[in-house]
C-alpha cells in the first residue's frame, strides 16, 4: 500500500516529537504492508513550512530505517491567502513528491467564498488538488453538492483510513461510506500523527473497503491511485461518480398555464 498523507517527520508540526517516534511509526507501516510514504507536514498559520528542514528530517529518518520503505515529502496545504500566492509561484515546494498533486486542507469553521475560483486556478496551473478528509469536516459533510461539483471539475478526494473503522465517530464513518458508495473517493490515506491514537496503519481499512466495494476498488484506492500520485501520473482507477447520498432532493418542476 502507498500512504500519501502522513505526519511522520519529527518536530515539524503536531506529529511525532522525536526521531525515535518517527522510526516507530515507520516500523508500524512496514509491518502493515506499506511500501511508500509521503511525509506531509502542515503548511498553515501555526506551523512554518520549511522545505530544507523537512528534507533534513526525511534524510534522518531514512538513515534509521534504510531502504525498506520509499519516503518522499509533500505537505498538508491550508487554503490561506499567503499559501495560494506562494504555490502559484513555487508549486513544487508544496506538491506530493514535488510532482503535480496537492493535498488541500479545509478549515473546520469556514469555506472560503472564492474556493471554487481558487481550486480552478490550481487546476489551470497544472496542479491536481486532492481534498483531504472531507468526511471529518462538518462543513464539507453538509455541502455534498459542492463536493460533487469540485470532483466534476477535476479535484480528487482523500478519505482517512481510520474513518472507515469508526475512529472518528459515526458521522465521519457514515460520510466515508457514502462517499465511497458514490464513487467519490480517490485515495485512502492514514493521516497518521503517532503510534497510538493516530497510527500509520492501513490494512484494516483496506479490508473494510474490500468487503464493502470489492478487492479491485480497495487496490485502486490504497495502491494504484496513491502510487500514480506519488509518481505524478494520471490516476488509473476512477469509478463513475454517482449522486452523493446526503445531497438534497431535487425540486419538482411545475409548469403553470
Amino acid at each position: 500500500m502507498v500512504d500519501i498523507h502522513c505526519h511522520i517527520l519529527p518536530g515539524l508540526d503536531d506529529g511525532p516529537d522525536t526521531l525515535d517516534e518517527s522510526v516507530a511509526m515507520a516500523e508500524q507501516a512496514i509491518a502493515d504492508g506499506v511500501t511508500h510514504i509521503i511525509a506531509t507536514p502542515h503548511a498553515n498559520d501555526t506551523y512554518a513550512f520549511e522545505p530544507d528542514r523537512i528534507s533534513r528530517a526525511k534524510d534522518d529518518l531514512l538513515d534509521k530505517i534504510g531502504p525498506r520503505v520509499t519516503l518522499a515529502t509533500g505537505c498538508d496545504f491550508h487554503l490561506s491567502y499567503e499559501n495560494l500566492k506562494d504555490v502559484a509561484e513555487r508549486p513544487q515546494k508544496y506538491t506530493l513528491n514535488q510532482k503535480n498533486y496537492l493535498l488541500v486542507e479545509f478549515a473546520d469553521f469556514s469555506i472560503p467564498p472564492a474556493i471554487d475560483q481558487h481550486l480552478m486556478n490550481l487546476r489551470s496551473s497544472g496542479i491536481r488538488p486532492i481534498i483531504t478528509h472531507p468526511e471529518r469536516n462538518g462543513l464539507l459533510r453538509s455541502a455534498p453538492v459542492r463536493m460533487h461539483r469540485w470532483i466534476e471539475q477535476g479535484c480528487y478526494v482523500q478519505v482517512t483510513a481510520l474513518s472507515f473503522t469508526g475512529r472518528f465517530g459515526p458521522a465521519a464513518q457514515h460520510s466515508a461510506e457514502s462517499l465511497l458508495d458514490a464513487g467519490a473517493v480517490h485515495f485512502v490515506a492514514s493521516d497518521a500523527h503517532n503510534t497510538k491514537s493516530r497510527p500509520l496503519r492501513l490494512r484494516e481499512a483496506f479490508q473494510t473497503v474490500a468487503g464493502r466495494r470489492g478487492e479491485e476498488t480497495a487496490r485502486g484506492l490504497f495502491r494504484e491511485n496513491p502510487l500514480a500520485a506519488f509518481e505524478g501520473r494520471p490516476l488509473p482507477f476512477v469509478s463513475e461518480l454517482e449522486e452523493l447520498e446526503t445531497a438534497p432532493p431535487k425540486r419538482k418542476r411545475f409548469i403553470f398555464f
